[in-house]
């Protein structure tokens, strides 16, 4: 039989007229109309490549081979019987089920892309400047920023190296209050920074982490707010 002959057999077994079938292979992305089946199948035309792997999906052939050439691959599944098929068909199925012989690759995660503002005016790890609310941007950002993170702020200065550089975008959960020994942004007498907080019997301050830097000790008569806990 002829390419076109058994592209009119295929299709006539499943009951599907020319016009259908040109839908359904509309609908795999192939855009043709019921006349180029009909050339096809009269053998005036031929399919592309692409149009003919599209057809014998559509009308679910797959020995394609066999199909159009007449002849069927040996494969070492045919030389078995019955008995041994059915054995063939049980090993393979525990295999997949196995999940460590299968030719399938993972299918990676999307996570969103979420937008988080990044304020203006940098935190000093020096000086200290002013965290200014009404002045950020909101960007993107993706899967390493952390979940918890509410904004972000650059760095500015030395005094957290060298964990955080100058210039650096830290990432902040937004929250009044922060344990001993974590790293947070706070409000220090009208200036922002970001330091470690510790606390112990002898009183609280605020710590760099570089040692260049005496740390800011903390008496009642300062006014300190925290802004949140770096937590990227």
């Amino acid at each position: 039989m002829k390419l076109g002959e058994i592209i009119a057999k295929s299709r006539e077994e499943k009951n599907i007229s020319q016009k259908e079938l040109a839908g359904m292979l509309s609908a795999e992305g192939i855009q043709v109309t019921n006349q180029a089946v009909s050339k096809w199948e009269n053998g005036s035309t031929l399919p592309n490549a692409v149009q003919f792997l599209a057809l014998c999906k559509t009308l679910n052939i797959t020995d394609i081979y066999g199909t159009f050439i007449g002849k069927k691959q040996k494969t070492p599944f045919d030389t078995l019987n019955a008995v041994g098929k059915k054995k063939a068909e049980e090993y393979i199925d525990l295999l997949h089920r196995s999940g460590l012989y299968t030719d399938e690759q993972p299918i990676p995660k999307i996570i969103p892309l979420r937008t988080l503002p990044l304020y203006h005016i940098s935190v000093s790890a020096g000086t200290g400047q002013f965290l200014d609310s009404d002045h950020y941007d909101m960007i993107e950002v993706d899967e390493k920023v952390p979940v918890s993170a509410n904004f972000g702020v650059r760095i500015s200065g030395d005094s957290m190296e060298p964990q955080y550089i100058d210039g650096q975008i830290v990432w902040v959960q937004q929250q009044q209050t922060i344990q001993s020994g974590e790293i947070g942004i706070f409000l220090y007498n009208g200036d922002a920074y970001c330091k470690k907080f510790e606390s112990n019997a002898g009183g609280s301050s605020l710590i760099s982490l570089n040692k260049a830097y005496e740390p800011i000790q903390i008496t009642e008569m300062d006014e300190l707010r925290v802004f949140g806990k770096v937590v990227g």
